[in-house]
């Protein structure tokens, strides 16, 4: 199954990030990478892209919907978004929303579709998936059993990291883990 890589860069220079998960990414056999719709996931798509590897744009990648909210900068929305992403993670409370945008069932179940037919297009073969931390993370604990665990631990911007499918069950073998 794909490796993802998560896309947010919080660093003056947004290419460098790309450019190293590119250079880890250079030995592995890659038949076609996924991004989000988003501009800066598609970007380190197309830095992953070696020459005759597909990329392939998705809606269903998309960061998890805040609905009214979407592109502000206001604090007390990107605070009720911290909640909401906890909620959704340590409580498992999935019901939870921000604003008027999804819920985390919505998420949960937008990004599994997404990635039930990537891996159907790509049995036996590796792929990889440009997305975003929150939708990411939400979807994967989950599927990967991993639960409140992660709460913690978030994915590192645009490093890859190993998630696999083998038909029956999902593993996250590489999933951050609490430094100490």
């Amino acid at each position: 199954m794909p490796f993802a890589v998560s896309d947010t860069w919080k660093i003056s220079h947004p290419v460098d990030p790309g450019l190293a998960a590119a250079r880890t990414l250079a030995t592995e056999s890659i038949a076609h990478i996924y991004s989000s719709t988003a501009l800066r996931a598609r970007q380190t798509a197309q830095l992953l892209a070696a020459p005759g590897i597909p990329v392939s744009a998705l809606p269903a990648l998309a960061e998890m919907g805040i609905g009214e909210q979407e592109g502000t900068n206001d604090p007390a929305v990107r605070a009720r978004t911290a909640e909401v992403l906890h909620a959704w993670i340590v409580h498992q409370d999935l019901a939870q929303r921000v604003a008027d945008g999804e819920t985390g069932h919505q998420v949960v179940t937008r990004m599994t579709t997404a990635l039930q037919r990537i891996t159907a297009a790509h049995p036996d073969e590796t792929v990889a998936l440009v997305g975003h931390v929150a939708s990411l993370t939400i979807t994967l604990s989950r599927l990967c059993g991993l639960g409140a665990e992660v709460w913690g631990t978030p994915l590192p911007h645009a490093h890859p990291f190993l998630t696999e499918w083998d038909g029956t069950t999902w593993q996250c073998p590489t999933w951050p883990r609490p430094t100490v």
